[in-house]
């Protein structure tokens, strides 16, 4: 009788561990659609059919897109609490999904013909997998897997040409991206060795353990600030998105960025109230604003302007990293921002392309195309970021 009563209880647990596997695969299903969309862009790469490779990977985002819509409103956890699904993961969903859809139809004339078509189309979607898998992580190791998987397809993307200045470009984003992903997994083995879990919602038992959770911020902060182009964190940006194609270097200015500042927001919300990160962003967030405005002033290629732009809006997503926490308008302020910024910044790229890389060739624009040329007005105050008055 024991025994039998031992195999019931095994079926029981097997029965509730499946429909547990079925309710997390469920929920997950935004990302698996977007790991079938890139795993499906390689296979047609690899049978040479990179023509069909664009319209699948723009219907495979369009649909993990749609798949996100009836989930918004959930706030759970799937695979034992390792990854999140919640406002932040669903949103970088909504918006990097269609960012990247736009990012590979605005790379179609560049890539066209080229004997690396399809790949350029994977790698976009591999890439967008580790920023959504940033966005939503639960767990340290989910945190490390989605810097190395945005990072690996971003280093790609950015040599993609082949001549000296996108390798040159590259190289140092290879090196910079190399040394401080490095950095973030050494110092986050201090914040397992203080609590003894991987799980962000265990990071409290850093409470008393100042050293530790000092060492792990620092990492962190390193390693997606250098993501998100966070000063002092940015100096392969510029050179990188100048050396890389006009798609390739407004999918790198929103997509990683926005995965990174979403991570970060995971992150920092189970931070334990003593350790004080937020004066530590806020400073980050000075810096980045006020050095990458400053920077603009000066330059006459609009890729770097755009570049030194990017690295100031950093800044201003700290800002609402600082507020995590302490606002409830934290959250939603980053994902306004994120949509906000990834439509006005993807459509000064895409002004760009139609136009020229130089200030130049900008003279006259709003004579001889007055829709581009009003479009990029709208996009360029929009990155300024002119404040309003609050109603009292």
């Amino acid at each position: 009788m024991a025994l039998l009563q031992g195999m019931q209880d095994m079926q029981g647990m097997g029965g509730g561990t499946e429909m547990q596997m079925g309710r997390d695969l469920a929920l997950l299903a935004p990302q698996l659609a977007v790991v079938l969309t890139a795993v499906g862009a390689l296979v047609l790469e690899m049978l040479r059919l990179p023509r069909v490779a664009l319209p699948f990977t723009v219907i495979g985002l369009l649909v993990a897109t749609a798949l996100a819509v009836p989930l918004l409103g959930t706030e759970t956890t799937v695979f034992m609490d390792t990854y999140r699904i919640d406002s932040l993961s669903l949103w970088a969903t909504l918006t990097l999904a269609p960012t990247t859809a736009l990012s590979a139809v605005l790379a179609y004339p560049e890539a066209r013909d080229t004997d690396r078509e399809g790949t350029v189309y994977a790698l976009f979607s591999f890439t967008t997998l580790g920023a959504v898998a940033l966005a939503g992580a639960g767990d340290v190791m989910f945190v490390v897997l989605g810097v190395l998987l945005s990072s690996l397809g971003s280093f790609a993307l950015a040599a993609y040409p082949r001549d000296d200045r996108a390798t040159e470009g590259a190289m140092k984003f290879l090196v910079f991206g190399s040394v401080t992903s490095a950095i973030m997994i050494f110092g986050l083995t201090y914040w397992y060795g203080a609590t003894g879990s991987t799980l962000l919602s265990e990071l409290s038992r850093l409470e008393g353990a100042s050293l530790a959770a000092a060492a792990g911020l620092v990492a962190v902060l390193v390693g997606l600030g250098y993501k998100a182009a966070v000063a002092p964190f940015h100096f392969w940006a510029p050179d990188a998105y100048d050396g890389a194609p006009i798609s390739v270097a407004a999918y790198l200015s929103v997509v990683p960025k926005v995965g990174a500042i979403f991570g970060l927001a995971q992150v920092v919300r189970d931070l334990p109230t003593g350790i004080d990160w937020p004066l530590v962003a806020a400073a980050l967030a000075v810096l980045s604003m006020t050095y990458g405005n400053l920077a603009a002033l000066v330059q006459d290629n609009v890729v770097r302007l755009l570049a030194y732009s990017s690295i100031a809006q950093s800044g201003y997503f700290l800002l609402g990293v600082v507020a995590v926490g302490q606002s409830d308008l934290a959250l939603l302020s980053l994902v306004v921002f994120a949509a906000a910024y990834a439509a006005m910044n993807l459509g000064a790229f895409a002004v760009v392309a139609r136009t020229g890389r130089n200030l130049r060739d900008f003279t006259g624009l709003g004579r001889s195309a007055p829709w581009t040329g009003g479009a990029m007005v709208i996009f360029l105050i929009s990155l300024v970021g002119v404040p309003r008055s609050r109603a009292s």
